[in-house]
């Protein structure tokens, strides 16, 4: 798939996530009187954003391929933790054991890595100027 097609990608699978995000949020206040609702919530919106953005800057980057890579891990990451919360929470079991802290552990693992590519990206700005 080339880099523009992932990009669009990316922003999609963001939007679905965001979309999700709403949808958790309101059954969170209005159904479910539960903070790891509101919280899976909160997390699906932030990095709906955060997707958005990786796909902002990898549609100017050198490296527009790893910044997509990465944009999905980020978002899968995200999936896997608010989903498994969504669903012990709504349904009473879990996707597997430890697949929210398992998701949580890849999101923290995802903002490092997005500065590692960032500082990357800014040693090579740097060379070219």
């Amino acid at each position: 798939m080339n880099a523009s097609r992932a990009l669009f990608l990316l922003a999609a699978f963001a939007a679905l996530l965001g979309a999700a995000g709403v949808s958790l949020a309101a059954v969170a206040a209005h159904r479910v009187d539960s903070p790891a609702l509101a919280t899976a919530a909160t997390m699906l919106m932030i990095h709906a954003v955060a997707g958005l953005a990786i796909a902002a800057l990898a549609a100017s980057s050198q490296a527009s391929r790893r910044w997509c890579f990465l944009g999905a891990f980020m978002l899968a990451a995200v999936a896997l933790f608010s989903g498994d919360i969504a669903l012990n929470t709504m349904a009473g079991f879990h996707l597997f054991p430890m697949a929210a802290p398992t998701g949580g552990s890849l999101l923290i693992a995802s903002w490092l890595a997005v500065a590692v590519l960032a500082v990357l990206e800014w040693k090579n700005a740097r060379r070219e100027t």
